[in-house]
């Protein structure tokens, strides 16, 4: 890749996550921890162990910088379920880095995953509200927005998490 193609999609970047909103940037923090951790599952599957260790530390350094960036002040009980949520993902994380165990990625993929469809059906919803096409949204209906694989993922038998954010 040539420097004045890199230096163009710096710049490119740079002027996205300036121009973007605060929920736009958390989608983007999302998508980047979800690209991530798919580039570190797939330097574990060639063997590359570098670029796996790499990816899975810039994949932990976004749910640090998701979780550090929680309002527990503004609403506790929501920011104690998403704080869960990120540690969960973060010791999975470092559990795919230490043991190079593809399971804990995909554990946290599904998480990420989940997680991001949830805040683009907030996005989406909070958009329609601008435009008064929607009633105003409330703290509770977060935790009423569903996904159709349900609420609940499982990843051995007895290992539960409850995603009812």
């Amino acid at each position: 890749m040539s420097n004045s193609f890199r230096h163009g999609k710096m710049e490119y970047l740079r002027t996205k996550v300036l121009t973007a909103s605060p929920e736009e940037l958390h989608l983007m923090l999302y998508d980047g921890a979800i690209r991530f951790a798919e580039d570190a599952k797939s330097a574990l599957q060639e063997g590359n162990l570098e670029k796996a260790y790499d990816a899975l530390i810039r994949t932990q350094n976004i749910v640090l910088e998701m979780s550090s960036g929680l309002n527990h002040e503004e609403n506790p009980e929501l920011s104690a379920k998403l704080s869960s949520l990120y540690n969960f993902i973060y010791r999975r994380l470092i559990d795919a880095n230490m043991k190079r165990d593809i399971a804990a990625i995909d554990d946290a993929l599904k998480i990420l995953s989940y997680q991001r469809e949830t805040w683009v059906l907030l996005m989406e919803k909070l958009a329609r509200e601008k435009q008064g096409t929607a009633p105003a949204m409330e703290t509770s209906d977060i935790s009423n927005i569903s996904h159709e694989s349900g609420d609940v993922f499982q990843r051995e038998p007895g290992m539960t998490l409850s995603l009812s954010v």
